[in-house]
């Protein structure tokens, strides 16, 4: 993985994903490690966040590199005018990696035929988040002991939301029957699909969020993100499609987990937190340990 982008998270193999998680175990272990000193990571957030770019920090701080960029892109020379092509050139000329997380699609692969340095895609519009997709596999196998032969239902934003569509291709790897539970406007893109039915795997679509949750193993909630409308009419009307309750859990399997990329708005009510189901806040830390791994394997240093 030396040297590797990772802009899609096709643009891993299924045994590259396996080392990635087998890393983080190692990482959550020892986090403390200075294996990157003398390396200078970039990160370049033209989109607001929170979790990423903290964890990202974290990680390389961690690990002993050095920190550079920004994240408000409005006080960089981008505010006057500079291209993004212009930008990653320069900024490829002082780091090692840049960790890129930009509002257009397709942003990350224009950015990674222009540098000189690795690029690592921290979300470019609806497209892909493919870090956020390992860390919630790494969060899979640590909840479920597997990845394989999984019932996953993904609820909510399904068009525009950039997890669902990664985590989907990296776990139709391994056997996995998924749920789509959408308002029409938000279904699943039928690009994703149509790579289902190339795999000859199951999945089933609904606007029903409760009536086949007692099979769930992974239920992924997710957002209606209001920045990804141009319409404020289309979006008022589905904001509030599903909300999660406490309630709606009973007769769910012991070992199901509720996943959620976050930040949260009112999808997953505050009475959810203190179920045994309730996993999204574990799995946003362990985002730090698989950006280590993440970061450590494409620097070549494991």
């Amino acid at each position: 993985m030396k040297n590797k982008n990772l802009v899609s998270i096709t643009d891993f193999t299924k045994e590259e994903y396996l080392r990635i998680l087998e890393l983080a175990a190692e990482f959550e272990k020892n986090p403390r490690q200075e294996i990157l000193n003398g390396f200078v990571i970039s990160t370049l957030f033209f989109e607001p966040s929170t979790r990423t770019r903290l964890s990202f920090e974290t990680a390389i701080n961690g690990l002993g590199g050095r920190v550079i960029g920004f994240s408000d892109s409005g006080a960089t020379s981008a505010s006057k005018g500079e291209t993004l092509h212009d930008t990653i050139k320069m900024v490829s000329n002082y780091a090692d990696l840049i960790v890129m997380r930009h509002p257009l699609e397709g942003s990350a692969r224009l950015a990674s035929e222009v540098s000189s340095v690795p690029i690592v895609n921290a979300g470019d519009g609806a497209n892909q988040h493919p870090t956020q997709t390992l860390l919630d596999m790494y969060s899979i196998l640590k909840t479920q002991g597997t990845l394989k032969n999984l019932k996953i239902f993904m609820v909510g934003d399904l068009k525009y939301g950039r997890t669902v569509h990664s985590l989907l291709q990296a776990m139709s790897e391994f056997n996995t029957t998924f749920y789509f539970i959408s308002p029409d406007e938000l279904k699943m893109p039928a690009t994703y699909k149509l790579h289902l039915d190339k795999m000859g795997l199951e999945y089933y679509e609904g606007g029903d969020l409760t009536e086949f949750l007692h099979e769930a193993d992974i239920l992924y909630m997710t957002r209606v993100q209001q920045e990804r409308f141009t319409d404020p009419i289309e979006y008022e009307r589905v904001k509030n499609a599903y909300i999660l309750r406490n309630k709606m859990l009973e007769g769910t399997k012991d070992t199901m987990k509720i996943l959620h990329p976050l930040p949260r708005v009112n999808e997953i009510h505050t009475d959810v937190d203190a179920s045994p189901h309730a996993y999204y806040f574990n799995q946003a830390r362990n985002g730090v340990f698989v950006r280590m791994a993440i970061l450590s394997s494409i620097l070549g240093i494991k």
